[in-house]
């Protein structure tokens, strides 16, 4: 199963730019998507990789992003919905929404959704990054207006549950079709993930030598992804699941919610409105 192509976001550094490094070397075709030029460039250039740069704090970016892979790939082998962060709030992007959730569930919503034609032409593995914050999330998601006056650690708990209940939805409605689809926590990694978040907490762990003190690095990090993206769904692990250590874990009940998964589907869509790509992309 090599010279697939995995396209990863969020692979300018920590456990997507490990993941990258990694699934290259055995032989994948790996497109780097990132936020920052310069290190999106680099990592592509040392694996003589695709690179693509694209912020998720805009939505009309994810579009551009979306149309460009759909016309250089006439196939996706693997999407890996890896890009993330904790900002501090609340802080709304250009398009109105809190950045925390939009960054980590909106965008990737929405990328997903724009590619899934291709996705579903490809029988691809859709991976989506969350984390065990997602048991701590006490938002409502039937009222994610609220969620605009919020912001750091509930905006990111809320955020990562989101991501569990988009992988069930995105199984339920199109595991048949051919897609198969995880999420996955990585660990308490020490990475730039809440480099934009001005928390003292998270300041005095993430940006201190504390970070090497119970933290895992990125190479060890990325064992969730790399394991998801190279074992054989329905094989080596059960789809619409999530996974930590390569196996099933706990998640917030209202992930176990039919409804609640039903309604977090609809309302994203009604945020990012038409899932289509710019009818020029280039």
């Amino acid at each position: 199963m090599t010279g697939r192509t995995i396209v990863i976001t969020g692979a300018s550094d920590g456990i997507g730019a490990a993941a990258a490094r990694r699934l290259s070397r055995s032989g994948e075709n790996v497109v780097v998507v990132g936020r920052s030029p310069q290190k999106t460039a680099a990592i592509a250039e040392a694996l003589g990789a695709d690179f693509y740069v694209a912020d998720f704090a805009e939505l009309a970016q994810v579009r551009e992003l979306a149309g460009r892979l759909l016309d250089k790939y006439p196939r996706i082998d693997v999407l890996a919905n890896n890009a993330g962060g904790m900002f501090d709030g609340p802080e709304r992007t250009v398009d109105g929404y809190e950045k925390t959730f939009q960054v980590n569930h909106l965008a990737p919503f929405l990328l997903t959704n724009i590619l899934l034609g291709r996705l579903i032409e490809s029988r691809a593995a859709v991976l989506n990054t969350s984390s065990q914050a997602n048991r701590f999330s006490t938002t409502d998601l039937d009222d994610l207006d609220a969620l605009q006056s919020r912001g750091g650690m509930v905006a990111y708990a809320t955020s990562k549950l989101a991501n569990i209940l988009f992988t069930k939805a995105l199984h339920r409605r199109y595991h048949e079709a051919g897609i198969s689809t995880a999420a996955f926590h990585p660990g308490s990694v020490a990475s730039n993930f809440s480099a934009d978040a001005k928390n003292p907490a998270f300041a005095l762990i993430y940006r201190t030598p504390l970070r090497y003190i119970g933290l895992v690095g990125p190479e060890p990090g990325s064992d969730e992804l790399v394991w998801l993206a190279s074992s054989t769904p329905g094989v080596d692990w059960i789809p619409g699941e999530y996974y930590a250590k390569h196996k099933i874990a706990k998640t917030h009940k209202q992930a176990s919610d039919a409804g609640v998964v039903e309604r977090l589907w609809n309302r994203s869509l009604e945020m990012v409105g038409s899932p289509s790509a710019p009818k020029e992309a280039s």
